[in-house]
């Protein structure tokens, strides 16, 4: 049996997420403080107190995210961990859980990549749609047909991809999705086009930061996003993470790959147990839990 960290993404927050991590030792208690002065605020405060529609701000959802997901792997027992993997920002504290990147570097970059795609939506605003009940291929060839920019993003278990791209091409894509029978095609409450063209200046952005950044060789294989199978290479990494922005997140693929080098544990590192649900989905065999 193989045993997979797995860390989850935007959406998994909630009010009062790491407060039980925050009080349960000195050492995560101080890591989660140092937080605080790496960002130059006290992110910890919204995290544990703030309101809903504060926690939900991408410039604070990404960092609290990250923070909560890289103090409960401080919480656990990892070893015994054969493979790490991180759908959308989770690939973030996938990176830190195996070696690439330190705490201070990795959360250094996921501000700087919330503030770049909260900058993206704001000058360039868009839609993202969850299309669930098609098969992939057919959401694939109906986005091809679309007039504009609408790309799947998230394939997130077999019957459900979401789609990103120009509101009024991703309405147009949920119209015919839904004649194509998809079982229904909800609009997301985003202001952004994530993991679509539309993000291309925040991953011009976030490129130059991450060209600045110290990354090591990881200590174990990384499925990332991009490009669904093992990565150990620290500059193969890098490039994964850059056209990750604007390409699809490969969750599906991803976690059947995994199941195919022998993973049969997958255990879900930090908030929510978004990640557990669809593993379920994308393979029936597979045991899945929580890490704390």
């Amino acid at each position: 049996m193989k045993k997979a960290l797995v860390f989850p993404g935007q959406g998994s927050q909630f009010v009062g997420m790491g407060k039980e991590l925050y009080d349960s030792r000195k050492d995560i208690k101080d890591l989660m403080e140092y937080a605080n002065e790496i960002l130059g605020f006290n992110i910890l405060s919204t995290m544990f107190s703030g309101t809903q529609e504060d926690l939900t701000k991408t410039s604070i959802t990404q960092p609290a995210i990250f923070i909560h997901s890289v103090a409960a792997v401080k919480a656990i027992n990892a070893l015994g961990a054969e493979m790490v993997a991180g759908h959308s920002l989770g690939e973030f504290s996938a990176l830190v859980a195996n070696g690439v990147l330190s705490f201070e570097d990795g959360l250094k970059l996921v501000s700087a990549r919330a503030l770049a795609m909260q900058e993206a939506c704001d000058s360039n605003p868009g839609s993202m749609a969850a299309i669930l009940g098609l098969q992939d291929s057919i959401v694939e060839e109906v986005c091809s047909q679309i007039e504009g920019i609408v790309v799947p993003a998230n394939y997130n278990c077999p019957g459900q991809l979401v789609i990103s791209g120009e509101t009024a091409a991703v309405e147009m894509a949920c119209e015919k999705l839904k004649e194509a029978g998809a079982k229904r095609a909800l609009i997301l409450p985003v202001n952004g086009a994530f993991h679509s063209p539309l993000m291309q200046p925040a991953q011009d952005r976030l490129a130059a930061a991450i060209e600045a950044t110290k990354f090591r060789k990881a200590t174990l294989p990384v499925y990332q996003n991009i490009s669904t199978l093992p990565v150990t290479d620290e500059n193969q990494i890098k490039e994964n993470l850059i056209a990750q922005l604007t390409g699809p997140v490969k969750w599906t693929q991803s976690v059947q790959n995994m199941v195919k080098d022998g993973a049969s544990l997958f255990m879900e590192v930090g908030p929510g147990k978004t990640l557990q649900g669809l593993i379920r989905k994308i393979d029936g065999q597979a045991e899945v839990t929580s890490a704390i």
